[in-house]
């Protein structure tokens, strides 16, 4: 897409994927203004960074020292390249959830038993106290509304190290202005509407199997299954702060891609091992098995 610099008159080139630019004659930030469409509707929040640049590298630098022992020698000593601030584009749900549930619900009771042992070559009978479990069946509905749900509308960034991000900070979210992305890297959205509906529901149904093992009465429960409906559904663009690095820790490998929550500086990234270090450690845990193993075994023979 073509855009004029407001600031100088350049014609610039924008890709597709971002709906901001700098321009490299004047420096001057650009907001692209798309028409919406079903799979790339316009932002209606965003979460503004926190963290600054400087902040975002020293928590890296600390995340990388502190892997570990099994880490590749070289995150310790890795630099840091290509830092960017990037407004993500993630859908924010939430919903009504009804679900009809059953599950096997289970109450402790203690008895005291009768049983016989062995002491000085004579049978002795002894008592003990012992717990058990009376379980019932157990069904019932239950009601409850499902807030902030955030998945991401990126295939730059998954929705396991969006998960892996999380929490943002919701108490703070604006209704999205183009001068609060401008002069930073904004995407698109690139997944669709359906597939991040799907990433959501999902998401929710998966709350509320947790919140119902939490809600079931008694000592413990088991066999619990449960349908779940959803109904007043909202969606909403929303734009996340992060910050992405990539950090090289060695020179023929590809570089670590780190990102970093740019409101908390909760830091993510898929961590390379040392394959001799964890074959090191299997094989001082063999050796010190056989020790033991031999140290048993002479003893036993004296």
């Amino acid at each position: 897409m073509n855009l004029r610099c407001q600031s100088c008159g350049a014609e610039l080139v924008v890709a597709q994927e971002l709906r901001t630019t700098v321009c490299p004659y004047c420096a001057a930030p650009s907001v692209v203004e798309r028409p919406p469409s079903v799979d790339r509707p316009a932002p209606t929040f965003a979460l503004g960074f926190a963290l600054t640049h400087p902040a975002a590298g020293e928590r890296v630098k600390h995340w990388l020292r502190t892997r570990n022992p099994w880490s590749h020698s070289g995150l310790k000593r890795a630099s840091l390249r290509e830092v960017r601030g990037v407004y993500v584009p993630a859908y924010l749900y939430s919903a009504l959830a009804t679900s009809r549930y059953s599950a096997s619900i289970g109450e402790d009771y203690t008895e005291t038993e009768t049983y016989t042992a062995t002491e000085n070559g004579k049978t002795v009978t002894k008592t003990r106290t012992v717990t058990k479990t009376e379980w019932r069946p157990l069904r019932g509905e239950h009601a409850e509304y499902v807030p902030d749900v955030l998945v991401t509308a990126s295939r730059g960034l998954s929705n396991a190290e969006l998960e892996a991000l999380e929490p943002f900070d919701l108490r703070v979210l604006a209704r999205y202005e183009p001068a609060l992305v401008a002069g930073w890297v904004a995407e698109e959205p690139s997944l669709s509407r359906e597939e991040c509906l799907k990433l959501a529901r999902e998401e929710t149904v998966a709350k509320v199997a947790r919140r119902l093992e939490a809600f079931l009465p008694g000592d413990s429960h088991r066999e619990l299954q449960h349908q779940t409906r959803l109904e007043s559904e909202s969606l909403d663009v929303c734009l996340v702060p992060v910050w992405v690095l990539a950090a090289r820790y060695d020179e023929h490998k590809p570089p670590l891609r780190v990102v970093v929550n740019g409101q908390t500086g909760e830091v993510f990234g898929q961590v390379p091992l040392s394959w001799v270090k964890v074959a090191l450690t299997v094989l001082a845990v063999l050796a010190l098995g056989a020790a033991v193993y031999l140290l048993m075994n002479h003893g036993g023979h004296r």
